[in-house]
């Protein structure tokens, strides 16, 4: 036998090796004691303060006044390096948006039911307070479409906006403070998850059916009806319609004046579409054929003649609407609820826009930070005559290609509007609604994306079903149950994932440590006497804690009647669980793991643990399931796992692999 000599000592090649055993041993044991003795992770509170500071200062190290206001206004930090030839730039920007803004905003006020002023006071005081808090350098904030009907068809149904206009404006603004403190409630504590439940595949849906909504709603101004539907569904707006065609009296004027300028938008995008240095021809459009049609129906005393016009424009920026804020009262439940909703579909609308032109222009766009910007955005808006305002994909799809460089284009296109308000309200006077009308469908298609529900098809058929479910809801039913279907159907999606979570037997990849799953990679291999099982989901819990449990045993079952035909004496000693994907746990999940535990136990089996995360095994030495399994049966990694059970296999007389 060999030996080895050193200075006073010399020791057997078996001597040399149980020493080399014994030192792996102790390496894997002081390992384990690394996850066993990790901190205890910080608790809800301690991690609601944590979001607070993240979001309010921008340097963790340094909690003073000048990192909290950097933190909170955006343009303390870059304003100081702010530059003339931006400035260039960002004002030939602003006054394209604006030549934009200025139609949609009173389009889409009437959209709300609304008058005209308020879509213009929406583009003043949210457009200033985002360029001082938020961090998109292209988002343009105002007024859009699909919020519009969204309060239009929530609102009209607990006050009358024609029969008492007065108590449905303090209903909006309500509204609006409530969406306000939602919003900012979301960034300030990192709720952002909570607007994700609305799925992308969801939103492609729910723009597609409001536009079509909100298209149709528009046959009210081109036709120059005056009864119209307080329903959004298209049965009953198609109904309405042919209702006033048959047994009222309606002017053509109305749809040859809008038909035509809707002609020459279109026309206009699709030349800008084809030609990008004609950007501006598109934006400018809508202002050209207010200007236009204003002067044809002034000059040809069309308004005597049948065409509706908007008539009086309140001159004049925000005033305060503070006082017409409703806390109390019977509706507050209502509004609150409207609030929540509006607030979500706003963010998800705005988040999604400006992180796609975030991706474009390469830099990243903090959603919480978005989310508070907005927040405080609508509540200050609530009190200066404005309803919900969020980010527009097609005016920031024009600021974009109008080489807007930072916020300042909100900026210049508010200071627009403050002009228009204060000098050019009695000029939009004879102004037709069929404009109004053509201007609203003429940015509609840009909400229709039928190439995405496409793609969603081929990729996800459970997504497209959240899809084609808001689009159905919205369509034929109301604004709120095609959210309620997209968002029930996203909901189920999880649930069906949660309750069957993906539960893999594992197995080693050859020359390597690495184990897998031995159906997606078959060249794994199966380590004698030990089952490795590993479990994929986020968080073992109520909802799957009996399917694991249920599943693991079916596979402890089958492993060993396999083996038992295959091998005789060679059945399963030890079961790894590799909880390296579970990033938490409730009680059902710990009572689970622990019958898993008596189960085996009962078989002759014992059960190890591998790479419990963080919270994972907090919730273990709290339930005090470590010490039933015992902690030198938690290991760091499944390598160590295997190799610890191999070696008490032969220590027991087991076979080795």
């Amino acid at each position: 036998m060999g030996s080895v000599q050193t200075d006073q000592t010399t020791f057997t090649s078996v001597e040399l090796h149980q020493l080399h055993h014994q030192d792996l041993t102790n390496e894997r044991v002081e390992r384990a004691q690394w996850v066993l003795k990790s901190p205890e992770p910080p608790g809800l509170g301690q991690q609601l303060l944590h979001s607070i500071k993240a979001n309010l200062f921008p340097q963790r190290k340094k909690y003073s006044a000048v990192s909290f206001f950097k933190g909170l206004f955006p343009i303390l930090s870059w304003g100081r390096h702010y530059k003339a030839s931006k400035f260039k730039n960002d004002l030939m920007a602003g006054l394209t948006l604006a030549s934009l803004s200025i139609p949609q905003s009173i389009g889409y006020a009437n959209l709300a039911k609304l008058d005209p002023q308020y879509g213009l006071y929406t583009s003043i005081v949210p457009p200033l307070i985002y360029s001082l808090m938020g961090s998109s350098r292209e988002l343009a904030i105002g007024p859009v479409a699909v919020v519009s009907l969204l309060l239009s068809s929530l609102l009209q149904k607990i006050e009358d906006p024609i029969a008492n206009p007065v108590a449905y404006r303090k209903l909006v603004f309500t509204v609006t403070f409530f969406a306000g403190i939602f919003q900012a409630a979301f960034g300030l504590f990192r709720l952002g998850f909570l607007v994700d439940f609305l799925s992308h595949a969801a939103i492609v849906g729910f723009m597609a059916g409001a536009a079509i909504v909100i298209g149709l709603q528009q046959l009210k101004g081109l036709l120059g009806i005056s009864k119209f539907t307080t329903n959004t569904d298209v049965v009953s707006v198609l109904e309405s319609v042919f209702k006033s065609i048959i047994h009222e009296p309606w002017y053509p004027l109305n749809i040859v004046l809008g038909c035509a300028f809707l002609i020459f938008l279109l026309i206009t995008r699709f030349i800008g579409k084809r030609n990008k240095k004609l950007f501006w021809l598109p934006a400018i459009a809508p202002l050209i054929s207010v200007v236009l049609s204003t002067m044809i129906v002034y000059f040809t005393k069309a308004d005597r003649h049948g065409v509706k016009i908007v008539k009086h424009i309140k001159e004049g920026i925000n005033p305060s609407s503070a006082h017409q804020l409703q806390l109390t009262g019977p509706h507050v439940g209502q509004a609150a609820k409207a609030g929540l909703i509006s607030a979500i579909i706003a963010l998800a609308e705005a988040i999604a826009v400006g992180r796609s032109f975030a991706s474009i222009k390469g830099y990243h766009l903090d959603g919480n930070k978005e989310m508070l910007a907005m927040g405080c955005m609508n509540i200050v808006g609530s009190l200066t005559s404005c309803y919900v305002a969020t980010g527009s994909f097609s005016r920031t799809a024009v600021n974009f290609s109008a080489g807007c460089q930072t916020v300042v284009s909100n900026i210049v296109m508010a200071l627009t509007v403050i002009i228009s308000l204060e000098l050019l309200t009695r000029l939009l006077y004879f102004t037709p609604t069929a404009i109004l009308a053509s201007i609203i469908l003429s940015a509609l298609p840009g909400l229709i994306d039928i190439n995405e529900a496409y793609h969603i098809w081929k990729v996800d058929k459970l997504d497209f079903l959240a899809c084609i479910g808001a689009f159905l809801g919205v369509m034929f039913a109301s604004v709120e149950i095609g959210l309620l279907a997209a968002v029930t159907i996203s909901f189920a999606k999880i649930l069906v994932n949660s309750l069957r979570p993906g539960i893999e037997v594992l197995g080693r990849l050859p020359r390597s440590d690495i184990f897998c799953n031995i159906n997606q990679y078959p060249m794994a291999i199966k380590t004698p006497s030990i089952l490795i099982i590993g479990i994929n989901s986020s968080l073992l819990c109520f909802a799957n804690a009996n399917s694991v449990r249920e599943r693991v045993m079916k596979w402890v079952t089958k492993e060993k009647d396999d083996t038992e035909e295959k091998e005789k004496g060679r059945n399963i000693q030890h079961v790894i669980l590799d909880m390296s994907n579970v990033m938490n746990v409730d009680t059902s999940g710990i009572l689970a793991l622990e019958e898993i535990h008596k189960k085996l136990l009962s078989h002759g089996i014992e059960l190890a643990v591998a790479n419990p995360r963080w919270q994972v095994i907090h919730r273990l030495k709290l339930a005090k399931l470590v010490d039933k399994i015992g902690g030198e049966r938690i290991y760091l990694t499944i390598a160590e796992a295997v190799d610890d059970c191999l070696m008490n296999s032969k220590g027991a007389g087991g076979s080795s692999c």
